[in-house]
């Protein structure tokens, strides 16, 4: 560890080889080191005076200062990264040092953005393989994306279904479209002892055993829990463990819910307490109870209700295809526009475009509208909100794009004052359409910046400014949790896929999946505006700049 941390740091190339030579003898022992006399640790070949100190420290105190020194001085994401197979020290101080990446996630990410190439020695089957050790590794942690989870989830459902003379209806976290899933639940008329049975026959261990319930672990380390019961309990069970447990005490405060009574569907149950049916992704907060009692649900967004593709990158900057290519494949799935959204000069890690190449990529979209009339795409561009909150272009060149999405992609660890500073900045800009990923967090692996919600939502509400809910499954930002504010300012949100291949399009799926349990309707989603609506919204924006 310690010779692989200095190759990191780049410190005495000498000194690391050297550990890292006594590291590989120590390891090829026949006995145990701290079964050797302290004074013929030195006699052994491949170990000198300087290393043999080092061994004798280790095995007297119980620890290395110097490996010390290192680990605090090295953050722990790149220490983390020395457990994925393709990548070695001088690729991680690349990684670290130059990339500026930290974290595991972040990596993931920039494999997945295409920016691993851009750097000497990682080429596509380097980058492909970091990605795929990466996926490994996180796996065996526990925790999982929606989207990482999703087809693993649905064989499962089906293999069950399969296997068992007796239902199985998913529930918990998973039915309730929830971000990161820890595990995957099942309500069952199988009895615990048959599901015994059927996982210790595939090598699964039971992780808890309770009265009703059961869970099991197996070689792809994800719980599977199974909550037991009578056909006539079955709907009471899925009820209960498929909603919030803020919403499930309200719930019975309210409506007085017996969950003794036999439903045979959970609309029964809805249709005996006299309330409209609260849709399974809804049922997080007490507050939509009063809602439904009312019966005044919004009609939620659905997928089919994207009518556009906004804010993507192709290869002008990081993204795999080319904006004809882009256009084709929104084309095939009956898109009307296209918003292409390159990144800006600065951004250099993903070969931002300077003033040039933007006239250039512009001509080229001008050609591309005529000659699809049929199809528009929009000349954009995602602005880095510069460390003083300015956008990375002047008025002249900004003034070009029809809409401008600015994000903060540099220097994130800000406190909240420089993080809000920033933002703020950047929403009061007349040019600033949409406020990109809004704290630049990546699920799982970085929390983002720290920032004041609601200030920044009535700031964007003040300023005309839509808030992007960006639908990388590994970003969802803004946080569902802040939309329902959003919309009670009047602040238009935007799912948009940040697509750097034509496959990333799918990703508007898991915009709307949350955006959903925040009750966003089709009419306050931006990308749900038709072609003509979009142009107005363009038009809107020339004029706030004036």
């Amino acid at each position: 560890m310690l010779s692989k941390l200095m190759d990191i740091h780049g410190d005495n190339s000498f000194k690391a080889k050297s550990y890292s030579s006594a590291a590989f003898t120590i390891e090829k022992l026949p006995m145990q080191l701290a079964t050797v006399e302290p004074d013929k640790i030195f006699s052994i070949k491949g170990i000198g005076e300087s290393v043999g100190r080092k061994i004798l420290e280790q095995l007297e105190t119980g620890t290395l200062l110097a490996l010390q020194e290192y680990v605090h001085k090295t953050p722990p994401g790149v220490i983390e990264m020395l457990n994925i197979k393709g990548i070695g020290p001088k690729k991680i101080a690349t990684i670290w040092k130059d990339m500026e990446v930290e974290t595991l996630g972040e990596l993931l990410y920039a494999c997945e953005e295409n920016r691993l190439t851009l750097y000497k020695g990682f080429g596509e089957k380097t980058q492909q393989s970091v990605k795929e050790g990466i996926e490994f590794y996180l796996g065996t942690l526990g925790s999982y994306l929606y989207q990482q989870i999703e087809s693993y989830t649905l064989n499962v459902h089906e293999k069950l279904n399969k296997a068992f003379d007796a239902e199985f209806i998913l529930t918990g976290t998973f039915r309730r479209q929830m971000e990161i899933i820890e595990k995957l639940e099942w309500v069952t008329t199988a009895s615990g002892d048959e599901l015994k049975i059927f996982f210790i026959a595939g090598n699964y261990e039971i992780v808890n055993e309770e009265a009703g319930y059961v869970s099991f672990k197996g070689k792809e380390n994800v719980t599977l829990g199974f909550f037991c019961c009578y056909e006539g309990q079955l709907y009471n069970q899925l009820f209960a463990t498929s909603c919030s447990e803020v919403f499930l005490q309200a719930w019975i405060s309210v409506t007085g819910w017996d969950a003794t009574n036999p439903y045979s569907s959970e609309e029964e149950i809805f249709e005996d307490c006299n309330c409209a049916f609260i849709p399974v992704c809804e049922r997080e907060t007490a507050e939509i109870i009063e809602l439904a009692l009312n019966n005044q649900l919004p009609e939620l967004i659905q997928t089919t209700d994207i009518r556009g593709v906004i804010h993507c990158h192709s290869k002008w900057s990081d993204g795999l295809n080319s904006i004809e290519e882009m256009v084709k494949a929104c084309i095939d799935k009956g898109y009307e526009y296209l918003v292409i959204s390159d990144h800006s000069k600065t951004a250099s890690y993903a070969q931002g475009l300077q003033v040039e190449r933007v006239m250039a990529q512009h001509g080229e979209i001008d050609e591309l509208n005529a000659k699809y009339p049929s199809f528009r795409i929009f000349k954009s561009i995602e602005s880095d909100i510069l460390s003083d909150g300015s956008l990375d272009y002047d008025s002249n060149v900004l003034s070009t794009f029809d809409i401008v999405i600015a994000s903060v992609h540099s220097n994130l660890k800000m406190t909240e004052e420089k993080a809000m500073l920033r933002l703020m900045n950047a929403i009061a800009n007349p040019f600033t359409s949409i406020l990109g990923h809004m704290t630049g967090r990546l699920l799982l692996s970085r929390n983002g910046y720290p920032v004041n919600h609601k200030t920044i939502i009535e700031a964007c509400a003040a300023h005309n400014v839509v808030i992007e809910l960006n639908a990388h499954p590994r970003r969802l930002d803004v946080d569902w949790r802040w939309i329902d504010y959003a919309l009670e300012k009047n602040v238009l949100i935007s799912i948009d896929p940040d697509a750097h291949n034509v496959d990333g399009y799918n990703d508007c799926k898991y915009g709307v999946l949350v955006a959903q349990k925040a009750g966003l309707t089709k009419e306050q989603n931006l990308s749900s505006f038709n072609l003509a609506r979009l142009e107005e919204f363009v038009v809107q924006q020339q004029l706030k700049r004036k």
